[in-house]
Formats: structure tokens, sequence, C-alpha cells
């Protein structure tokens, strides 16, 4: 498809979109989201999690740093705003958060040259490509001088197929709010090595007990399975099918299930195997 190929942008403004400013910002951030920020320069962007104090997922984001700060993009199926996550934590810093979800339009799309001005940060909330931001008054604007370089407008349900096809696990969808980093091969955005974070000692302790206790997994099955459908390994439950979509004759499947048996046969509860991908 256009998108797979890097043929095409999407239109990413229903995304919530949190601005935070101020003299403390990239400390304050840097303190509790689990990417390291004190690097980031304009035009730079990376993906983050916030957690709770036990280690669960909070929030799954994408920090992008503009001219007026940071720009927190924030997929508005998660349950809980981060505006609300963050605000208790604001006391005394020299910090606001304001919400610019209305006010503001982002765009992911190839990194080509645009004849349209548009403030840019690399990667996109896709993790490739360019992101866009405008005002949302100019959102037509750029879409259209996005399709006079002869790419294409792709759909969310484009960007879902992506997503399940490339096997990357989704919050909520694929992990819920009791799961941890790992559980979704997350802990990439954590760094380890800058210091504190929200939730670092759980992490830690993760560590040293060597594996979550649920993992989501990556499988192909060759004839229909759904969401929410049941895994079975040996003669028990596992766990549940938390993506499923058609790919080359099959389907790509996410599945999140126990650890002791990530690696081992699976099929569903009416019988369909599900082979093993990774």
């Amino acid at each position: 498809m256009a998108l797979e190929e890097g043929r095409a942008f999407v239109d990413l403004s229903g995304m919530r979109k949190i601005l935070v400013a101020g003299d403390d910002a990239e400390r304050w951030l840097n303190d509790l989201l689990t990417a390291g920020l004190a690097d980031l320069r304009v035009g730079d962007a990376r993906r983050s999690l916030l957690l709770t104090p036990t280690g669960r997922i909070r929030a799954d984001l994408h920090v992008a740093r503009i001219f007026a700060g940071f720009l927190l993009l924030q997929d508005a199926r998660q349950p809980n705003p981060v505006q609300e996550l963050l605000a208790p934590y604001v006391l005394s810093s020299a910090v606001s958060l304001s919400d610019r979800t209305d006010g503001l339009a982002v765009l992911a799309a190839p990194d080509l040259p645009v004849e349209a001005e548009a403030e840019r940060f690399r990667p996109s909330p896709l993790e490739w490509g360019v992101g866009l931001v405008v005002n949302e008054a100019r959102r037509g604007e750029i879409a259209a001088a996005l399709r006079s370089t002869a790419i294409f407008e792709a759909s969310p349900d484009a960007v879902e197929v992506r997503r399940i096809r490339l096997g990357r696990p989704r919050f909520p969808g694929d992990l819920d709010q009791d799961s941890l980093p790992a559980e979704g091969n997350l802990e990439r955005l954590i760094d380890l090595l800058k210091g504190c974070f929200l939730g670092q000692e759980s992490i830690a302790k993760v560590r040293n007990l060597g594996h979550p206790p649920r993992v989501v997994v990556r499988l192909r099955a060759d004839a229909p399975v759904a969401h929410g459908d049941t895994v079975i390994s040996g003669d028990q439950q596992t766990g549940k099918i938390t993506s499923a979509v058609t790919e080359n004759g099959g389907w790509a499947v996410l599945a999140r299930v126990r650890w002791e048996d990530r690696d081992g046969d699976l099929r569903t509860s009416t019988g369909i195997y599900l082979h093993h991908l990774d």
C-alpha cells in the first residue's frame, strides 16, 4: 500500500496536543517521562511513556520540541488525557500546560520538499518521515500542498493495518493500564542512564526479575481470527488476540499471552493454529 511504501501522508489532527512551556519545562518533563529529553533540540521528536509509580503505563506519547516549547501528542483513544495526568506535578515549577488540540493540526508525511510553511519535527508520531504542525485553519492548505507532490492521503484505518502488520502493540488495545513496558517491547522508550523518572524503581525491579508476567507476541493465522478470540497453550487458556487484520491470504495477529507460553504452540479456542513470526 502507499503508506507502507512511503508514498502517503496521514492527518493526525485528532490526536491530543498539549504544549508544555516555561523555564523549567525541559527539566520538569525529563524528570517525569521515560525518554531522555535533555538533548532534544527544536525540530527533534522522541516517543516516550508516562508511568505510574508502580511502573504501569499511563500514557504513550510523542514529544516534539517546537519553537514554543514541548508539544505532547497523544492518541485520543488513551483513557486519560496527559494534561490531567501531569497537572498534579506542576506545583511551584515554572511550567505551563496548555491544550492546543483544537488550535493546531498535525500531519505525518514522507520527508519531501513541500511548498507550504509548516513547523517540522522528526520523526513523525508514526515513527517515520516528518511531522508537520500548523494552525488548524491552515490544515487544508498543507494537505493540498502534500497532494501536489503526488503522494496520497492515507486513512486512520490504513495506519492501523500497517501497525498490526508490523507487529507494533498499541496502548490501549494490545496493552492496558495494568501493563508494564516490557510486555509490549517498549523498554526501548526508557532512558535508563538519565536518572529519575516516574516508576523508575519498579522498572528496575522488573528488569532484575528478568521478565514481565505477560507479553504481546506477533503471530500469523491461515484462517479467520478476530480481536478477543481466546488463545490456548496446551489445554489451558493463556491469553487473547488483541489485534488482527488480513494479510497476503492470511491474518496478521497480535496476542497477549503468559510469558511462559510466548514461544510455545498456540491456537485459538476454535482450533486455528497461530504461527510465530518473531
